[in-house]
């Protein structure tokens, strides 16, 4: 596949990743907020950490690295021993469903059953439902892999819509149930998730456009495991890169949730605490779930399949080096863009979007605070994400295994400062290590890749400098944002917020129009590659 065609279709994976995620999340951003005003937050912090980390761990251990090693090189590959590889996440993911299952009923605080009913219900629920994920495993890594555009973001919008249909109507008609309502609601998420691809692929395989493409599997029964006559169960090349990439990934969680870790293991906050504090993240988040990670993801795929793995700049076809280093500036430029501007205007409108969503609940006490610091730590999250990408799509082995050894000194030191912070400042003090945490990654990842192009004409990490003229209309729109906060926001009534929010929208008006004008290059990328295909449907 050439490479232009490879960018064109992650990029184009990337939009529609972004487009349909933010218009399926609209939905439940709004069932969600009208579910805040019928629950505890003491029910919240047990649903949305205790049970979201049990399932997010076991998912994230058993899977991520079979991911990272599948995805990695071309799709002209062996696929029945790729896909017996993948079926391993299964075992794996019933070993640590049990496990961390008996952990969280036996060694963990038990929330207060007139407070939070149904614990032990909600366990179990939660780790099977993380099994039942691992089920469709095969079926997404061969579709990312092939680059199906619409398959994922359909598969996961229509599931997550369907979680919190069913989560709304159950807390309005039976808000006795408790953690019932979340077991049910995360059951059918997972079971709607995976029927998805399933029938996708029975729809798919055999079809002519299969045949037209010459997909690699060309029956459902070649998605199970099959022994291959004469030849070894699984590509043992892709076993030993995902054995480097799992020790990668056992750290890379404590620091993706390092947060969690501390609030479940060292019950430093209250659950009614780690409830706001989790609705808060959320909405800090919303970007990086929206943006950034389908851009990661994507963009992953993208440069692991452009750029061989393992080999130095002067090895690489020199075109293929030359688009890598301009789409990794521009991507650079774009999320550092991005990531400015939530900043910026964050830090003005954080009590009022918090008031607005949640009422006086989260606007009230830390709340404004930790979604300001959280629009800084986005900055940090938009950078870390593409830089991580073009990292670990070419580190070879052996650079990945000595990774793990920074990862796991960083892990270290993330839980004692997020343990100290928070004793010192509460919950902030999580967002302020997160920040730490992404900036150590930041410069590690950094620093590879200028060691990576030094040796070229190539400079990638330019794009890191945004021009100057915009960034001294970032600085007034702060202040100006900020003097309307103090003046207008948010106890003077209507009238006083609609006043606050002309002013933001008149100053982000201008930071855009800055942007058109200076960033240039920028624009006509996003234009010819994330843009052109709605274009061209509109004209």
């Amino acid at each position: 596949m050439a490479s232009q065609e490879v960018l064109s279709q992650t990029t184009r994976l990337a939009s529609s990743s972004a487009l349909l995620q933010v218009l399926f999340r609209v939905v439940t951003f709004g069932l969600n907020a009208f579910t805040l005003r019928y629950l505890s937050r003491e029910l919240i912090g047990v649903v949305n950490v205790r049970l979201t980390l049990l399932y997010s761990t076991v998912v994230f251990l058993a899977r991520e690295a079979f991911r990272r090693a599948c995805l990695s090189g071309t799709t002209k590959r062996n696929w029945t021993k790729t896909i017996n590889l993948l079926w391993l996440t299964v075992p794996l993911g019933v070993f640590w469903s049990i496990f961390l299952g008996l952990v969280w009923l036996h060694l963990l605080e038990v929330p207060d059953p007139s407070v939070v009913p149904h614990y032990q219900a909600g366990v179990v629920a939660f780790g099977l439902s993380a099994i039942i994920e691992l089920l469709g495993e095969p079926f997404w890594v061969l579709a990312q892999a092939h680059l199906f555009v619409r398959l994922k973001v359909i598969a996961e919008s229509l599931s997550v819509v369907s979680k919190c249909i069913l989560t709304v109507i159950l807390v309005v008609l039976y808000p006795q149930w408790g953690l019932y309502i979340f077991s049910l609601a995360q059951l059918l998420y997972v079971s709607v998730l995976v029927m998805c691809y399933v029938i996708y692929f029975v729809m798919f395989l055999g079809s002519p456009e299969a045949t037209k493409k010459s997909f690699p599997v060309a029956r459902m029964t070649a998605l199970l495991p099959n022994l291959v006559e004469d030849e070894t169960f699984v590509n043992w090349k892709e076993a030993r890169l995902t054995w480097s990439f799992f020790k990668q990934s056992f750290l890379k969680q404590i620091l993706t949730e390092g947060e969690r870790y501390v609030m479940t293991f060292l019950n430093v906050l209250n659950f009614g605490d780690q409830g706001v504090y989790d609705i808060v993240n959320n909405l800090g988040s919303l970007v990086a779930r929206f943006i950034f990670l389908p851009i990661e993801e994507s963009f992953y795929v993208f440069f692991a399949k452009v750029l061989e793995r393992g080999k130095n700049v002067k090895d690489q076809k020199q075109d293929d080096i030359a688009m890598a280093a301009n789409v990794l500036e521009l991507l650079l430029k774009l999320v550092l863009l991005i990531g400015l501007t939530i900043t910026v205007f964050g830090y003005a409108y954080s009590q009022l979007a918090l008031d607005i969503y949640g009422g006086s609940m989260l606007s009230a006490g830390t709340g404004p605070d930790l979604l300001r610091c959280y629009s800084l730590y986005v900055l940090f999250l938009a950078i870390n994400g593409v830089t991580e990408c073009f990292t670990f799509a070419l580190m070879c082995k052996e650079e990945v295994d000595r990774y793990n050894f920074v990862m796991l000194a960083l892990s270290f030191t993330f839980l004692c400062i997020s343990y100290f912070l928070t004793h010192w400042h509460g919950s902030i003090g999580f967002i302020l290590a997160n920040c730490f945490n992404m900036g150590i990654r930041i410069a590690h990842s950094i620093h590879y890749i200028y060691d990576y192009f030094k040796e070229s004409t190539y400079r990638p990490l330019t794009g890191l400098l945004p021009s100057p003229f915009l960034l001294l209309v970032y600085i007034v729109s702060g202040v100006i944002t900020g003097f309307s906060e103090v003046f207008f926001c948010c106890d003077k009534g209507w009238m006083a917020r609609l006043m606050h929010i002309s002013m933001g929208a008149l100053c982000f008006a201008a930071t855009i129009i800055t942007m058109f004008c200076t960033e240039t290059k920028l624009i006509h990328f996003v234009r010819s590659q994330f843009l052109s295909r709605y274009m061209k449907k509109g004209t």
